[in-house]
């Protein structure tokens, strides 16, 4: 069992096997379930998200009115231009936003790690799904590869907005992403280490500050932001390029800034963009009080 991602890493290293594997052998490990019973499942939790990104492109709104209808706005805008950041970064936050938006509109969608930034993973694999064309096989690798990481940073650190702010959420969540996009382009373990803890000191210090105390604004662009991060970082970490400060260093900077970080920009609603006069505006038009 692995603890940190430098063990991690080492696991895969040492027995010539991907992330992905060390992960699935962890399950059946500690879930005492077979490897087609552990595969099952998450090939489940993939038909989730799959049928969200789907939902989410038809055009789906909130009740409040906040979110909604972004992801196919995208893909709109993908149809009659020429992006400047590409068709698969703009694809992947189409996917990513469109995830959030279905989750915001009551739809299901799958935690990962969270449902504030669950976003970044499916956005991410539903796009580069089209550059690389993985089998389902290596899809459902690609959870597991996400779910690895995942792993380390909830037993080193947060991965909930409430305790180390949006960082924990959104900035775990693109990490992840990005970690699992080298494997799946064929890249070492190590260097899928690289590209999470590039992701996500990008990321350190981003807070937690839900208008209304919604999981709408800024939540569903923060999605985009990450999804964009995470693929940067991929092919950074592709080319050869690494993190100075090791992955499980960063992990550890998050954990402290998330316990220096003040309540009214963890989740609260008190802070940030909660606390600016639209935010306030907003709050007593859904919820009829005043701020």
């Amino acid at each position: 069992m692995f603890r940190t991602v430098a063990e991690l890493v080492e696991t895969a290293e040492n027995e010539n096997i991907l992330i992905s594997e060390v992960m699935i052998r962890q399950e059946m490990d500690m879930k005492e379930k077979t490897r087609e019973e552990v595969f099952s499942e998450m090939e489940r939790n993939l038909d989730v998200m799959e049928k969200a990104v789907e939902d989410s492109l038809k055009g789906v709104e909130s009740v409040t009115g906040l979110t909604g209808g972004d992801a196919v706005k995208v893909q709109e805008y993908m149809k009659s231009n020429t992006p400047l950041s590409g068709n698969l970064m703009m694809d992947a936050v189409s996917k990513a936003m469109g995830t959030n938006e279905v989750n915001a509109a009551m739809g299901t969608i799958c935690a990962t790690p969270t449902a504030g930034s669950a976003g970044c993973v499916p956005g991410t694999l539903f796009a580069v799904k089209n550059q690389l064309n993985p089998s389902r096989e290596q899809m459902v690798r690609y959870l597991f590869t996400s779910g690895a990481f995942g792993f380390v940073v909830a037993n080193n650190s947060f991965i909930s907005g409430a305790a180390g702010g949006c960082q924990a959420e959104v900035g775990s969540a693109g990490a992840m992403a990005s970690a699992a996009i080298v494997e799946m382009a064929g890249g070492t373990p190590q260097q899928s280490a690289e590209a999470f803890a590039m992701t996500l000191k990008n990321m350190l210090g981003l807070v937690c500050d839900p208008v209304a105390g919604l999981v709408e604004v800024p939540c569903v662009k923060r999605n985009a932001g990450g999804s964009s991060l995470a693929i940067v970082s991929a092919d950074m970490a592709l080319a050869g390029v690494t993190s100075t400060i090791p992955c499980d260093e960063v992990i550890g900077a998050m954990y402290r800034i998330g316990k220096q970080m003040p309540s009214s920009l963890r989740e609260t609603g008190e802070g940030g963009l909660a606390d600016t006069p639209t935010g306030r505006l907003l709050k007593d038009k859904i919820f009829g009080m005043s701020v």
